[in-house]
């Protein structure tokens, strides 16, 4: 959402958030006034809230009240606000500190309790919830791993035309996947004769699987393609990002459980107190595990540097009806490159954002690098 912001707006608007997370109860401009330092008069940050309420980023529950942030204002300031342009600001620094300080607790919680090598993966998952729903304050939703472990039965490397190859891959339960790609040749490559590659492509074909079959296509994801023997180098690049894709295609994603903490003291919030509302939720915990699931699985673009990225959908974001009024926070735990599962919390759209995104990131890669001591 682009919405162009002035400085004080953006200062206004935070604080407002601020302290709607903090007290539950609409704010004012004299409670601004008095709990920050804006630096503005309380007839100022009334004007400024006004405008704010008009482009849709502030609403009085009632003429009388004080504002609430809109589903609107909470995403600007999850995407504007909490960034590290605006931690110039001490009370802003404080919040970053927190939440970096709660992620290592996580880290080290997880440490602490968990002992991966001692026990179960069920097992340790659900310690792992029951620690991110007491950390956050939130319900806390971990999936189990995707459990394909689809095997190669045959590889084939197959030339179409000049500089095309087309790579099939046949699995051990006789599934067949193939992902044409362009070989980029050099201009000396382009000249060479069309059969000459063909046997080439069959010696490398060959190679490869007296090597690789039998292996889980997870293992074929992250192999290191660079020890291919020399001649067949030139292919290793090509293999490496073909395969790699297969294999997201392949383990396509099946709904598995997911461990679900926190329930009990989540819906103690005053943004629960229908019972209709809290019955919806808890169905869709309990009996629709698998329209969550697709939820929190979905694998979002990576950020910057190829890091993978915490989804945060609010409110009317989500497209769960039962959640409609919720903020979810997930990101996927992997095995190597490929995600495998997920771990998420669920709250009011009034939580603590950046203490949440930290506690979920962490967790994340702590499982991530958990997860490679257990066999696929």
């Amino acid at each position: 959402m682009e919405v162009q912001l002035t400085n004080r707006q953006q200062h206004i608007l935070w604080a407002t958030v601020r302290h709607y997370i903090a007290t539950a109860e609409p704010v004012g401009s004299k409670a601004l006034v008095e709990e920050y330092d804006l630096g503005v008069s309380s007839a100022t940050i009334r004007n400024v809230m006004g405008v704010l309420e008009k482009s849709g980023l502030l609403y009085q529950p009632h003429a009388s009240a004080g504002r609430v942030p809109s589903d609107s204002g909470y995403r600007i300031y999850v995407d504007q606000l909490i960034t590290p342009s605006l931690r110039s600001r001490s009370a802003s620094q404080t919040d970053a500190i927190r939440a970096e300080t709660l992620g290592r607790e996580v880290e080290v919680a997880l440490q602490k309790h968990l002992q991966w090598e001692d026990r179960s993966l069920e097992t340790l998952l659900q310690g792992a919830a029951q620690i991110l729903a007491t950390l956050s304050g939130c319900i806390s939703l971990i999936t189990m791993p995707q459990t394909t472990t689809a095997l190669l039965r045959h590889l084939q490397l197959v030339q179409i035309e000049a500089g095309r190859i087309m790579l099939i891959v046949v699995t051990d339960g006789y599934e067949t996947h193939s992902k044409l790609m362009d070989l980029s040749p050099t201009p000396e490559e382009t000249q060479r004769d069309s059969e000459v590659i063909d046997r080439e492509l069959q010696i490398v074909s060959n190679f490869l699987n007296t090597h690789l079959r039998g292996r889980s296509l997870l293992e074929l994801a992250n192999l290191n393609w660079s020890e291919l023997d020399h001649e067949f180098q030139r292919y290793g690049e090509f293999l490496k990002n073909s395969v790699a894709e297969l294999t997201r295609r392949t383990l396509a994603p099946t709904a598995t459980q997911i461990m679900v903490r926190g329930v009990s003291e989540v819906l103690r919030q005053p943004e629960f107190s229908q019972l209709q509302q809290v019955q919806t939720i808890i169905h869709l915990l309990e009996e629709e595990q698998d329209q969550l699931w697709r939820l929190i699985f979905e694998e979002p673009e990576p950020e910057d540097g190829g890091k993978p990225k915490v989804t945060v959908r609010i409110g009317a974001e989500n497209p769960l009806e039962p959640i409609r009024t919720c903020t979810l926070i997930s990101s996927n735990y992997r095995r190597g490159s490929i995600p495998v599962g997920s771990v998420g919390v669920l709250g009011p759209t009034r939580l603590d954002y950046e203490s949440a995104i930290a506690v979920v990131a962490s967790a994340a890669d702590y499982l991530s690098e958990a997860f490679s001591y257990f066999n696929p």
